[in-house]
């Protein structure tokens, strides 16, 4: 199942180009605040899926091109990412000037990527003005915990994900500490839509790709992680207790380059979505 949320807070359920409106089943409220409706729908899937299955059956879908997608979990308890977690991509930067640290993902942990960077399918990547710095696109999933995780096993760790989306980690190129350089408004598209792990099946062998202006610049398959999927969400809740809803972005591949105001990004990850984004001045 493809589930998003979309004009203002709604809970969707996407089938084929059409939106199915399922908020009421999901018992949320669209104007709530803070917007945690779906960690919520999360925490209580198993528990709602009849209904919102229901919703689906006996609603009317309306035309995907005519909403406005947000990004799925705007609130989640945490956004979790790995740095330089491809081998090829390690290498890029290594050779970089402005490389900070060096490290590997499996020497170098994680970081957190503030929640505010977050948008949705319909929004625009917006730049601001930072004379002589590079703005960077990076090609990556995010995997969507389904339920409170602590020391979880790695044999194990997939029975902790809900689902997969695509993820851009927008990066200001520089000595700064990652984290302010990486949440900037807008610097983490999430979406279109989280799609369910039963749909996506096998998570490793997922073509990852990014396009700029009709320009393929990153492809990969998460396979080709140095910490993986499961090591992944080992290694985080070894050191933070995984909540409903939370994000963990798999770092991404070879081919990051530069964004300019006019730009148009293009993210596909078979099986779980595609987002077309335009890059602006801030």
């Amino acid at each position: 199942m493809k589930v998003t949320r979309f004009n203002g807070g709604k809970i969707g359920v996407v089938e084929d180009d059409q939106i199915f409106d399922v908020t009421r089943a999901c018992g949320v409220e669209a104007s709530e605040w803070p917007p945690v409706g779906m960690v919520r729908v999360i925490a209580e899937w198993q528990k709602l899926l009849p209904e919102i299955e229901a919703a689906v059956r006996s609603g009317t879908g309306t035309p995907l091109s005519s909403v406005s997608l947000e990004t799925p979990i705007p609130w989640p308890n945490k956004l979790l990412a790995l740095p330089s977690n491809f081998h090829d991509h390690h290498e890029e930067m290594a050779s970089r000037p402005d490389a900070t640290g060096g490290l590997a993902a499996g020497e170098s942990g994680f970081f957190m990527k503030a929640n505010s960077s977050m948008i949705g399918a319909s929004e625009a990547i917006a730049l601001p003005t930072r004379p002589g710095r590079e703005f960077h696109h990076e090609c990556e999933m995010a995997i969507i915990i389904n339920q409170r995780a602590r020391h979880v096993p790695v044999e194990e760790a997939l029975d902790f994900v809900f689902g997969y989306a695509c993820l851009i980690d927008v990066t200001l190129r520089g000595r700064e500490e990652r984290v302010m350089r990486k949440s900037y408004d807008t610097f983490c598209p999430v979406g279109p839509w989280i799609t369910t792990a039963d749909e996506v099946g096998d998570p490793f062998d997922l073509n990852m790709r990014l396009w700029v202006n009709g320009e393929l610049r990153q492809h990969s398959w998460p396979k080709m992680m140095i910490v993986g999927i499961r090591e992944a969400i080992a290694m985080c809740s070894s050191v933070t207790t995984l909540e409903p809803g939370d994000i963990i972005a798999s770092g991404t591949m070879a081919g990051v380059g530069p964004l300019q105001p006019g730009d148009e990004v293009v993210i596909e990850i078979d099986r779980v979505g595609k987002m077309t984004l335009p890059v602006m001045s801030a």
